[in-house]
């Protein structure tokens, strides 16, 4: 068995190798309260009493605690107390954001009803009243509410805090071995389809751990039997709960007081985190003590391993603690190996402005048979780019792994999103985008007002606002398709800045006038954009990148050019005549740019700080 010293110089090797991803690691833990949870003491705001917290925040007079306070008025004096309270604290919120900051505007949009509903407690007394009405008895109904509340928890307990140490364990043990590990690997145990069994193993290991704290020393002494269980369920997601407790006994008799000093030697870090409240675990000790414990599982499993320990048959996942040879490696990522060697004589290398609209926007200016063949190659490039990482030993290699990992196919497939689109698919798209979205904000106008208004500045159905973001997003952002995260604020970013432009240009051009104000929506620019907006267009534009725009560019393609290419020059040409009228004769009037009429018929019906 090798020295502490020995285990922390291998553990501060990989923690330098992974420092980033090891710190993010162990700050989701805490944030979640999985573990480390008293790291965030530099985040927390000593203890006071309401009086006091109410004191040194220094709230207007008549201020209300919010959610708190409901329940506790449900609880006290029953429903109608509580509504009473919730519609006195909104009205206060509603008002404070009147004369405040109008980017944290409250009044209009479903975002800013939702923050309403959360902070003044309004939808404790929604669900109340629904569960008054099913049982009929108004304790009951606060019983089921409780009820319900507990599950909630008991829930996101069991699916997400409760199975984090086996996610995080698993990163480190890869961590150990490999150059990288990609932050996709924390879904390691949805792609081999074993979270559920995993949060089972978890879920009796923690049960049998709660009843023994009962006994108090026999707590003691299972928190060290049970101490590899998370490190064996990450090697093994496939074990049964019942094996993985029994082999974590048998694995840790005789080294109960070893783990115990072994964790004595971190004291010093302890110190040092309370001293500076939290900064230097969030930064160095969490990262560290993880990765060493890491070393010291590691050399455990090879000490059982060695002595033939019943049930070490159980810790088969041999190349998550060594590299594989180079033959293992061939026969496993054949097919990547012949594709990364393979030289490409036959594919058309483009070249000048052919070769920046398809390499930086994903657009090929003709559709020939070579262009096409040339998508096929950058998409399979890309591919490649993945996979090359495991072949080159410097990633886990997963076709490796003993619980295999869900694939969509067996052989290497071209990734339909990252297609390159033709000039005629994108001019398509961006009629139908726009038509998509002309018919969006007619149905919503329709639902919420009763009658048929055509939106938009022009005339026609379409809305180019939603069609031009939909091909900005498939241009400009080509590079981050491969990237769900990136794309997405990406999206989010670049929908801000064409809705925020188009909103100011059409009130420059056209006196003045607006056709969308989001005043009164929750985090809004000037009225020109809001949170809630861009969330829609991120979540939409998420949708056309991955499943929308493929799914039209296949049925497009299908389309003969004779066909397509006409068809594209009339829409462009009637589209021309349009914004040429538009511009002389914008679409203007009732539900499109008058505001003022609409507010003071919706004031007329609801309540007035609801639609300012």
């Amino acid at each position: 068995m090798p020295t502490r010293k020995e285990m922390k110089r291998r553990a501060r090797r990989a923690l330098k190798r992974h420092y980033i991803l090891y710190v993010a690691i162990c700050l989701i833990a805490a944030y979640i309260g999985s573990e480390f949870a008293s790291s965030l003491n530099v985040l927390e705001i000593s203890p006071a009493s309401g009086y006091e917290a109410q004191t040194r925040l220094e709230k207007p007079s008549g201020t209300r605690e919010g959610f708190a306070d409901v329940m506790y008025d449900i609880l006290e004096d029953g429903e109608e107390e509580g509504r009473a309270l919730s519609q006195e604290i909104k009205e206060e919120e509603v008002e404070r954001s009147r004369s405040g900051n109008p980017a944290f505007g409250r009044t209009r949009g479903v975002l800013a009803g939702l923050v309403n509903s959360v902070t003044s407690g309004s939808i404790l007394v929604s669900m109340l009243a629904a569960l008054h009405s099913l049982t009929g008895s108004e304790n009951l109904a606060v019983l089921c509410l409780i009820l319900l509340g507990a599950a909630f928890l008991f829930v996101v307990w069991f699916f997400f805090v409760n199975i984090f140490k086996v996610i995080s364990r698993r990163v480190f043990l890869e961590g150990r071995i490999y150059e990288k590990v990609p932050f996709q690997r924390m879904l390691f145990l949805l792609r081999v389809k074993k979270w559920t069994k995993v949060c089972c193993t978890m879920f009796r290991t923690s049960l049998y751990q709660m009843l023994w704290n009962f006994t108090i020393i026999g707590g003691v002494i299972k928190y060290y039997s049970y101490y590899l269980v998370p490190y064996i369920a990450a090697e093994n997601p496939d074990i049964s709960s019942r094996e993985a407790i029994s082999l974590s006994r048998r694995m840790m008799k005789g080294h109960k007081w070893e783990c115990f000093v072994y964790e004595l030697s971190f004291l010093p870090w302890t110190f040092l985190g309370a001293a500076t409240l939290g900064l230097s675990e969030i930064l160095y000790s969490n990262p560290y003590r993880a990765a060493s414990f890491s070393e010291y599982y590691a050399d455990l499993r090879a000490e059982a391993k060695k002595a033939h320990m019943k049930g070490c048959e159980f810790l088969n996942d041999t190349y998550l603690y060594e590299m594989p040879e180079d033959e293992l490696i061939y026969l496993a990522y054949e097919d990547v190996i012949s594709a990364l060697i393979r030289r490409p004589r036959d594919i058309l290398q483009l070249s000048g402005v052919r070769k920046f609209f398809a390499d930086c926007l994903g657009v090929l200016l003709t559709n020939s048979k070579k262009e096409k063949e040339y998508e096929e190659m950058q998409a399979r490039r890309v591919k490649m780019e993945l996979l090359k990482d495991a072949v080159d030993r410097k990633a886990y290699p997963s076709r490796l792994s003993a619980v295999p990992e869900v694939e969509k196919r067996p052989k290497i497939e071209t990734i339909h999103y990252l297609r390159h689109y033709s000039i005629w698919s994108i001019i398509l798209l961006f009629f139908i985008f726009s038509v998509i979205g002309w018919a969006w904000e007619v149905s919503l106008h329709l639902v919420t007002d009763g009658e048929f208004v055509n939106r938009g500045v022009l005339h026609g159905p379409w809305l180019p606002i939603y069609g031009g973001g939909g091909v900005l997003i498939l241009m400009l952002l080509n590079r981050l398709r491969n990237r769900p995260v990136l794309e997405f604020a990406g999206i989010v970013i670049l929908c801000g800045c064409v809705e925020y432009a188009t909103s100011l240009a059409l009130e420059i051009l056209h006196d003045g006038e607006r056709w969308w104000d989001y005043s009164g929506y929750f985090l809004n620019l000037n009225g020109r954009i809001c949170a809630e907006g861009l969330l829609v267009f991120g979540i939409g534009g998420i949708a056309i990148v991955y499943m929308l725009a493929p799914l039209l560019d296949n049925q497009i393609q299908r389309i003969r050019s004779w066909i397509l290419i006409p068809l594209c020059l009339i829409l462009l040409t009637v589209f021309a005549v349009d914004s040429i009228y538009s511009a002389q004769h914008p679409n203007i009037g009732k539900g499109i740019t008058d505001y003022e009429e609409k507010t003071a018929c919706l004031q007329y019906i609801y309540p007035p700080y609801t639609y300012l």
